[in-house]
Parts: structure tokens; sequence; C-alpha cells
């Protein structure tokens, strides 16, 4: 995740044998990814097979870099950004809405996430996407949703916000800057996966809806009081 780091306070760290035992999808996904990320910076023909090009995806070519680019970086401070995002969130997330779950979760929303961008450059020969921007964004949302009232750090601005004020900055900030786009950020895969986190964990826990709802409004209604 690029320009937006999250920190969740953290109450004690478990042990790394813990989280694994705990978190086998997460683990194994924050693994892979990461080995995936380093050796391709060192391996061009690895890179380029597995980046995405919606030019070539929208004519039905190498379909499954849309799985692959979603396993690479551009380079080292985008890996960092997007596994410190992910350590924070994805095991946390994973002992709340299961093991599958948190699978199907992910994997899904890396694809809902690239889709608006395929269709929106599929006549860009020269456009590229790369990075687990869009999964991770919706890992977020997930855990928002089950959590609307934990503690987020956004890092270089060390002020905690609610998690669900910070959900409601980040989708208007995604449609301003996907709209008014000057750098090489793929916005929309942000704001696409976050909106497939959120559908998702909905889909897969219909009462975190209610749960959300209840949480927001007591602490919206304590302000007022």
């Amino acid at each position: 995740m690029i320009g937006i780091i999250l920190q969740a306070a953290q109450d004690g760290e478990p042990s790394m044998r813990d989280i694994i035992v705990a978190t086998p999808v997460a683990s194994v996904i924050f693994a892979v990814t990461i080995a995936t990320s380093l050796w391709a910076f060192y391996n061009d023909n690895a890179y380029a097979n597995m980046i995405l090009n919606p030019y070539e995806v929208s004519r039905g070519h190498r379909v499954y870099t849309v799985l692959t680019s979603g396993l690479i970086h551009a380079d080292y401070m985008h890996l960092l950004f997007n596994m410190l995002s992910y350590y924070f969130f994805a095991f946390r997330l994973e002992g709340l809405l299961g093991h599958w779950q948190f699978g199907l979760l992910y994997v899904l929303s890396l694809i809902l996430s690239d889709i608006p961008s395929i269709y929106k450059h599929r006549n860009d020969q020269w456009y590229n996407s790369l990075g687990a921007s869009g999964a991770i964004s919706a890992v977020i949302f997930s855990y928002i949703m089950f959590d609307p009232l934990s503690s987020l750090y956004i890092m270089f601005l060390p002020i905690p916000i609610y998690s669900f004020i910070f959900g409601i900055l980040y989708l208007i900030y995604c449609n301003y800057a996907s709209k008014h786009a000057r750098d090489n950020i793929n916005h929309d895969a942000h704001m696409f996966g976050a909106l497939s986190g959120l559908l998702l964990t909905i889909l897969l826990n219909p009462h975190t809806v209610h749960d959300f709802i209840n949480k927001v409004s007591e602490k919206v209604q304590s302000w007022i009081h």
C-alpha cells in the first residue's frame, strides 16, 4: 500500500510460532509474497511474466497475472509498506474471520480490485500494474467491520484515530486521487479492494453490519452527550 501506512495499536505481541499456528493462511500468504517479491527483484524474466498488463489480459492473454501480480512489488519500499500494513491487520483478521474465509477474501479481493483497472486501461499497451495493495485494502476494511473503534496510527502522523473514521477518509481520498492522479499509484485498486473487503465480509458474516452500526452509534452518541 503506497502513501498510506497504518499501524494498529498492539496490546502484546505473541511469539512467531503462536502466530503461525493460529493463523496459517495469513502466514503462508505473508511468507510467499515476501519471498516471491524478493526473487522477482533479481529475476527480470520472472518479474515480466508475473506483472499485470491490462491490454493483454483484456484480450485473453496471461490472465493468470491477475493473481501473480499481487505477489510482486515495484521496489523494497513498496514491499515494506504493503507488508507492514498486512502484518498489523491480516493475522488478527484471520482469527476473527476464519481460515478459509480469510483466504477466500484475500484472493477474491485481489482479483476484484484489478478488474476496474483492467477495463480502464484495456487499450493502454504500456500500462502495467503490480502489488498486493487491493487485497491488503480489503483486509484492512474487513478488520474495520469487526472492530470499528480500534485505534489506528497513520505513519508519519502519530495521531490515533478510530478505524471507522479512517475508512471514510480513505475512501474519499482514493476516489479523489483516482480522478486526479498524477502518480503511478493504482488508486482504483486501493478503493475497489477496500469495497471488496467490505462486501465479502458482510456476505461471510452478515452480523458484522448490525454490530458495526451499534458500536459506531454508541460512540457517536457518547460524543454528543
